[in-house]
């Protein structure tokens, strides 16, 4: 293709790139141009210097990032409670549509889903509040307990129970809204295949296992590579507005060791800067395997292959150009 070719197509479909126009705008300004922050990572900042004048380090920052004993048990804790997720609360979303979805009478069917979606329109502070009034000493849950002539537990103080509570608090949030999309994928499953399962004699229990679940695998796929791909980042907030004093230690995540030695002890924005950029190196590298490991599993993965992707543009173009 000739690049007066390319050009008349661009000019016939300018009204496709100008809707996309403020979309790539946004993510210049907001997400490409602040990149070169992460230069301090190689720097030593100096607020009077600013980013561009501050003097260059080299590796420096991450020597000292990696001879501090509390940066690498920030790193090992921040995996072992998103692994975590993945494995206790990630299937959740796909078990509650897969439920959903065998709801006949639709009133029903909408209460329930709204009912599950409301949480997570909540802040994590609204949910860190509810859930001291339920399990704070002198909550609901410990004043039954002493009702019942029993001594009183300290849930929110209890690191044993800490990882727990994050993994309900997380599932009762969230996966309704994670539910959403599931169901949306549902949605374009062919009703045949439904119709012939139903003549074959096929149970609803089998009919969900059969086509419903595989119908909604590639969603599945999609959505683990990309909890696979934020696995180093997930969790602040929720960590940050649960955790207290007892429990500090158990929720130190990597997030939650930024926020720490940038602004809880004498600033050095060039270190958390590194250990920011070491985080996303990190989530991008497991972005990459767990794409790789599904393809290897039979799945199309995250990045269909190039030679499809190009065939799949080229009749885009055809067809507009037709």
């Amino acid at each position: 293709m000739d690049n007066n070719a390319l050009i008349r197509r661009i000019i016939r479909s300018k009204e496709t790139y100008m809707l996309i126009l403020p979309g790539v705008i946004w993510f210049v300004i907001f997400a490409y141009i602040p990149m070169y922050g992460l230069t301090l990572a190689f720097k030593t900042y100096k607020a009077n210097l600013g980013i561009f004048g501050s003097p260059w380090v080299g590796l420096e920052k991450f020597e000292y990032v990696f001879r501090d004993p509390a940066f690498m048990e920030s790193v090992w804790r921040t995996l072992w409670i998103n692994l975590g997720r993945i494995v206790f609360t990630f299937p959740v979303p796909i078990l509650l549509a897969l439920l959903l979805n065998e709801l006949r009478l639709q009133w029903y069917k909408k209460t329930v889903q709204t009912i599950f979606t409301f949480p997570y329109f909540l802040s994590w502070i609204i949910v860190a509040s509810v859930l001291i009034n339920f399990l704070d000493m002198q909550g609901l849950v410990n004043g039954v307990i002493r009702l019942l002539g029993g001594e009183p537990i300290n849930f929110l103080g209890n690191t044993t129970l800490f990882r727990p509570l994050l993994y309900l608090t997380d599932i009762w949030k969230n996966a309704g809204w994670t539910m959403i999309i599931y169901l949306a994928a549902i949605t374009s499953i062919d009703t045949e295949q439904y119709e012939s399962a139903q003549l074959d004699g096929a149970t609803r229990l089998q009919t969900m296992w059969y086509i419903t679940l595989p119908g909604i695998m590639n969603t599945v796929v999609v959505m683990l590579i990309l909890a696979a791909g934020n696995i180093m980042t997930a969790g602040f907030d929720q960590i940050f507005n649960i955790s207290n004093a007892a429990t500090a230690k158990a929720g130190e995540i990597l997030d939650i060791y930024i926020y720490r030695i940038t602004f809880q002890s004498a600033a050095d924005f060039s270190f958390s800067t590194a250990v920011s950029l070491f985080r996303s190196v990190i989530n991008f590298v497991l972005l990459l395997l767990a794409d790789r490991i599904c393809k290897m599993l039979g799945s199309e993965g995250l990045f269909p292959p190039i030679r499809r992707t190009a065939r799949k543009g080229r009749a885009i173009l055809r067809a507009g150009g037709a």
